[in-house]
C-alpha cells in the first residue's frame, strides 16, 4: 500500500456501489437519503395523433403550461441540449403567466446569464429554468418544486475509428430520472413530470453507462504510462477499457512522440503530462515553444479547452478568437469571466510570465496540425466547403463560412458525425508547412489498385499523410507483388462472392463451419471471415494471374483447404463426409448447406431397412432425413427414422400405394429389402 494510513471514501448520488464495493474487498455502503420532501410523480406520454407523437419541445411546452396552470413555485424542465432550450424559449415565450420568467441554462452560455438561471427568482415571482443534464447533478437551484423531465440527454462518445467524439441523444438512465426528481423536493413538497409512460419506466437502463466506455482515452493512457502501466490488464477496472479505443489512444500518443514504441512513456510525454491539459493540445504547447510561437500555443490551447468564447455563428475559423483575446477582433457583449478563465488558463501555459511569440503571424494552423495531424483536411475539388481529413473521413464547413475558400485546413472541433462532420472550430495552413513540420509521418510507397473499368491492376507511388494523398505517380507495368495486391484489392471492394464458387466450395464451407461448433481450433470461414482474412489464403494462389478473367479460373477449393492443417483435412472427411451409403449399395450427397443440415435425399424405398437415421461426428450430428415418392417429392422430413417407421409410414402407405401401385409398399419397411425401381425392376 502506498499510504496505510489513507482512507478513502467515496461518494456519489447515483453510482451503482455493488460493483465498487466488491472490488475493495466487500467495503461496507453507507447509504443516506438526505432531507428530501416527498415528490409526486406524474405520467405525461407524448399524445400520438395522425400516427405520430409530437415534436418533443411542443410536448414540453404543453406539460409547461399544464404545470404553471395547476401548481405553484419555481419550474426546473430538463431537456437534452441547447438547440431543444431554445426551441422550448420560442413556443411558451409570448404566453407566460404574470410574475413567471424564463432563464436558460447550459454550458455555452454566458457565465452571468448562468448565474440568474441558478440564482432564486426575486419575491412573488416564479422563474422556468430550461436546463440540460448540467442541472441534474452539477448545480443547485434554489426554490424549484417543479420538474419536468424530458427523459432524453445528450453525451458525449468517443468514436476510435474516427478519432473524434460526437454527441449522442438517447434516454436517461432510471438512475439519472430519480437525481432530476430529486430536485424538486428540496425545500418543499414537490411535483414531477415525466415524459414518458409508467409502464415504461423500468424500461430505462438502470445506469447511465460508465464514462470510460465511451470517452477519449488518451489522457488516462498517457498518465497510467507515467506510472509504468502500459496495458490495461495492468491494473483491476470496474469497467475495463474498450480494447478499440487503447489502442486508438496508444496510436496518438506515439503519433505525438509522447510514448515510445515499446509503450513507455518519452521525455516528451513527460513534460506534456506536466501541463494538465489534453496530451494534443500538451504536445502543441510544447512544439509551439521550440518554434518560436509560445504564446498563440497557448492561447490557442486555453481556448480549445474552453466552450467556444464568440459560438457558431462567427464562423469556424479560430484565428477569429485568438484576436478577440487582443482585442483585434471586436466582441459584441463579450462574456468577461470567459475571457478571463482563457486569459489566466493561457498565463499559466507560459514557459515564463510575458513571453512573446517571435512574430505576429498567429501560425493557427501550423500549430493546430500539430495538435491535430489526423484532421488536417484538403478541399475537396469543385465540393464546396467539402474536405477529406487525414484520418480517411469526410467533413464539412458551413456553407457561407469563408474559411472554406482554404485549399488546406486544419480542423479543431467537429460534430463526429460518421458520414460527414459538421466543423467547428478549424485553421488554415498551407502544404509547404505541412511538409515541413510533418515529415517524419509523410510516406511514400508503392500501390497497386484495381481498374474496374480495365479488369486489371494499375500501380502508382503514392506520398500520403496519413490517409490524405499528396502525391500520386503512375507506374510502368506492374510487377508481381503488386498484381498480387491489385487483385486482393479487387476482392475486398467485389466482395467474397465475386469468386468462382461452386456447389462443393459451399459445402465445404458449410462442413467446415459446422465442425467450427463442435470443436476449438477450426478456422471461421463466414463469408466475413474469409474477407477478412483473403490475403492469407488467396495470395499464395495468385502467382501468374494477371487479371479477373484469369482470377475466376483459380481452383477455390484448393485455395481454401489451404487453412486447414492436414490433419484437419482427414478429420473433416470422416466426421462431415461429403455422401453416405444408403441400403440399396448408392452413395447420396448430403446437403450441409441447408438450414438444420446435413440432409439426405432420397426415394423412399431405396431406406428400407434403415432402422435408425444416421449420426455423423462420433454421434453428435444427426442426419436429417428428407423422405421422397417415386416422383421425387417430399413425402416426410425426420431425423428419426426408426419412430417415422412406426408412427407416421402406416398413413404414408395408406395413401401412397394407391397413387403409386407399381412401387413396393411394405407392412414392415424395417424388414423390407431396399430398391430404387419397381416392383418388377427390382433395384
Amino acid at each position: 500500500m502506498l499510504r496505510p494510513d489513507l482512507r478513502v471514501l467515496v461518494m456519489s448520488a447515483t453510482l451503482d456501489t455493488d460493483p465498487l464495493a466488491r472490488m475493495l474487498d466487500n467495503a461496507p455502503v453507507i447509504t443516506s437519503e438526505g432531507r428530501a420532501f416527498p415528490v409526486e410523480v406524474i405520467y405525461r406520454p407524448p399524445p400520438v395523433r395522425a400516427g405520430r407523437p409530437p415534436r418533443l419541445a411542443d410536448q414540453v411546452a404543453a406539460v409547461i403550461r399544464e404545470a404553471l396552470a395547476t401548481d405553484t413555485g419555481s419550474l426546473l424542465v430538463f431537456l437534452p441540449g441547447a438547440g431543444e432550450i431554445r426551441q422550448v424559449e420560442r413556443l411558451i415565450r409570448d404566453d407566460l403567466p404574470a410574475g413567471a420568467n424564463l432563464a436558460p441554462l447550459y454550458g455555452n452560455l454566458r457565465s452571468d446569464e448562468q448565474d440568474r438561471a441558478i440564482q432564486p427568482a426575486p419575491d412573488g415571482q416564479r422563474k422556468i429554468v430550461l436546463a440540460t443534464a448540467i442541472a441534474e447533478t452539477s448545480l443547485t437551484i434554489e426554490g424549484v418544486r417543479m420538474v419536468i423531465d424530458a427523459g432524453q440527454a445528450r453525451r458525449a462518445v468517443f468514436d476510435a475509428n474516427s478519432g473524434m467524439t460526437r454527441l449522442v441523444t438517447g434516454r436517461v438512465s432510471r438512475a439519472a430520472a430519480e437525481q432530476r426528481k430529486g430536485r424538486a423536493g428540496r425545500v418543499e413538497p414537490g411535483v414531477c413530470y415525466r415524459l414518458w409512460r409508467e409502464s415504461d419506466h423500468q424500461g430505462l437502463p438502470a445506469f447511465t453507462p460508465p464514462e470510460i466506455l465511451e470517452a477519449d482515452l488518451a489522457p488516462l493512457a498517457l498518465e497510467l504510462a507515467q506510472w509504468g502501466a502500459l496495458k490495461p490488464t495492468d491494473l483491476d477496472w470496474l469497467d475495463p477499457p474498450p480494447t478499440a479505443h487503447w489502442n486508438q489512444a496508444v496510436e496518438l500518443l506515439q503519433w505525438l512522440d509522447l510514448l515510445n514504441p515499446d509503450g513507455t512513456i518519452a521525455d516528451h510525454g513527460s513534460n506534456a503530462r506536466a501541463l494538465g491539459i489534453h496530451p494534443r493540445l500538451a504536445h502543441m504547447v510544447l512544439k509551439g515553444r521550440e518554434l518560436g510561437y509560445p504564446l498563440t500555443a497557448a492561447r490557442l490551447a486555453a481556448l480549445l479547452g474552453e466552450r467556444d468564447l464568440l459560438g457558431r455563428g462567427a464562423g469556424a475559423d479560430i484565428t477569429y478568437r485568438l484576436q478577440a483575446l487582443d482585442g483585434a477582433y471586436r466582441v459584441p457583449n463579450p462574456d468577461r469571466n470567459r475571457l478571463d478563465a482563457i486569459r489566466r488558463a493561457t498565463t499559466r501555459l507560459l514557459p515564463e510570465p510575458n513571453t512573446q511569440d517571435v512574430d505576429a503571424t498567429l501560425p493557427a494552423g501550423r500549430l493546430l496540425a500539430l495538435a491535430y495531424p489526423d484532421r488536417i483536411g484538403r478541399r475537396r475539388p469543385g465540393d464546396g466547403n467539402r474536405y477529406q481529413l487525414s484520418n480517411g473521413r469526410g467533413a464539412r464547413l458551413a456553407d457561407e463560412d469563408t474559411l472554406g475558400q482554404q485549399p488546406w485546413i486544419v480542423a479543431a472541433d467537429l460534430d463526429g458525425q460518421a458520414r460527414e462532420a459538421g466543423i467547428y472550430l478549424a485553421a488554415a495552413t498551407d502544404r509547404a508547412t505541412l511538409e515541413q513540420d510533418l515529415a517524419g509521418h509523410i510516406e511514400s510507397a508503392d500501390e497497386a489498385l484495381w481498374d474496374d473499368n480495365r479488369g486489371t491492376v494499375v500501380a502508382r507511388r503514392v506520398t500520403r499523410l496519413g490517409a490524405q494523398v499528396l502525391d500520386e505517380k503512375a507506374l510502368p507495368e506492374p510487377g508481381p507483388e503488386h498484381l498480387i495486391q491489385g487483385l486482393i484489392t479487387a476482392v475486398r471492394n467485389k466482395g467474397i462472392d465475386s469468386l468462382p464458387w461452386t456447389e462443393a466450395v459451399r459445402q465445404w464451407q458449410a462442413r467446415v463451419s459446422m465442425m467450427g461448433s463442435l470443436e476449438a481450433d477450426w478456422p471461421e470461414v463466414s463469408e466475413h471471415a474469409l474477407l477478412t482474412t483473403v490475403e492469407q489464403w488467396l495470395a499464395p494462389f495468385l502467382a501468374g494471374v494477371r487479371n479477373w478473367k484469369g482470377l475466376q479460373q483459380i481452383n477455390l477449393m484448393e485455395a481454401l483447404q489451404s487453412l486447414l492443417s492436414w490433419d484437419q483435412q482427414q478429420a473433416l472427411k470422416q466426421a462431415l463426409p461429403t455422401a453416405l451409403e444408403i441400403p440399396t449399395g448408392q452413395q447420396v450427397r448430403l446437403d450441409y448447406t441447408t438450414e438444420n443440415g446435413p440432409v439426405l435425399a432420397a426415394k423412399l424405398q431405396a431406406l428400407f431397412g434403415w432402422t435408425d437415421s444416421p449420426r455423423l461426428a462420433s454421434g453428435r450430428i444427426p442426419v436429417v432425413i428428407h423422405l421422397l415418392s417415386p416422383a421425387q417429392r417430399p413425402l416426410a422430413v425426420t431425423a428419426d427414422l426408426a419412430s417415422f417407421w412406426r408412427e407416421v409410414y402406416p398413413e404414408v402407405r395408406k395413401e401412397m400405394r394407391g397413387r403409386y401401385p407399381k412401387h413396393p409398399w411394405p407392412e414392415d419397411p424395417m424388414t423390407a429389402e431396399a430398391r430404387m425401381g419397381t416392383k418388377k425392376s427390382g433395384r
